[in-house]
């Protein structure tokens, strides 16, 4: 087993893996220094770990040491102890689930290989906000999405709140993130994707309707920005606009789509159901 180490002081450098993890701008740039990622709660780093993720160590309360020994005969690194007042300092928030692990983040491989052998897959353009995404993550795996290709400046999937959202799925739907958002569409389409942008617009074909037409091919559904949605570029690259229709009484009431992770949820299901 790891050793087990009782900590008392929040300033203790040994746990400098979990400070301010609501500081989202300090925890991109030392997680990228790093090389690492932070998992929340039982059910979620016993998930990283079946995934292959290396734990580098392990934060928990006393009150979870016991239940977590097994978890801690696998993890490569030390076991801290703290008091749930001591955790809550270290982190910047009341750490309820009683468990995090530091984890190794692993090399992201290309695009192409990711997406090799899927007929459905995702393309997210510059969503920012960490829980959406981590939500689209949750949607695809639930639903049988094959993969997810990120635009270059899309929030990080493995950021905490991601993974915690996800419940997990993240580590469950193979990813990869383009390096050159300007071409990057271009190379899923000679990998053979037909190109869908969804859009709120009704006057576009229903994307139902579209991905039963395509059964049989490779699909790309590409969802945009929380707030503006898909980039004009983007947009204009497409193979084809597609929408989620709204029922009449929703349009008369003023209300023309879905937030992003809705429309996503909606999206993957039409989407799968037109596989061949």
């Amino acid at each position: 087993m790891s050793d087990v180490i009782r900590v008392d002081d929040p300033g203790d450098p040994r746990l400098a893996d979990y400070v301010r993890l609501t500081d989202s701008s300090l925890r991109t740039s030392l997680e990228a220094a790093h090389g690492l990622f932070v998992a929340e709660g039982e059910k979620v780093i016993r998930r990283a770990i079946g995934a292959g993720y290396p734990a580098r160590s392990l934060l928990v309360t006393p009150d979870r040491l016991d239940g977590l020994a097994d978890l801690a005969g696998v993890c490569a690194g030390p076991v801290y102890v703290t008091p749930h007042d001591v955790a809550e300092r270290i982190t910047g928030y009341r750490v309820h689930r009683g468990a995090l692990a530091s984890m190794a983040r692993r090399a992201l491989p290309e695009v192409g290989a990711v997406v090799a052998g899927h007929q459905r897959i995702l393309v997210l353009e510059d969503l920012v906000d960490h829980g959406n995404v981590g939500a689209i993550f949750r949607c695809a795996a639930a639903l049988g999405v094959g993969a997810v290709v990120l635009a270059p400046r899309c929030a990080d999937p493995l950021y905490r709140r991601a993974v915690k959202v996800s419940m997990g799925a993240v580590f469950a739907v193979p990813y990869a993130r383009m390096t050159d958002w300007y071409r990057g569409l271009a190379g899923l389409r000679a990998a053979g994707f037909r190109l869908l942008a969804l859009v709120p617009d009704q006057s576009a074909a229903a994307l139902d309707q579209v991905a039963r037409r395509a059964a049989g091919g490779r699909a790309a559904l590409m969802l945009g920005s929380e707030g503006d949605g898909l980039s004009s570029r983007w947009l204009g690259e497409a193979d084809q606009s597609v929408c989620i229709p709204m029922s009449p009484h929703a349009m008369a009431l003023g209300v023309d789509s879905l937030n992003v992770v809705a429309a996503a949820a909606v999206a993957c299901y039409a989407l799968m159901r037109g596989t061949g």
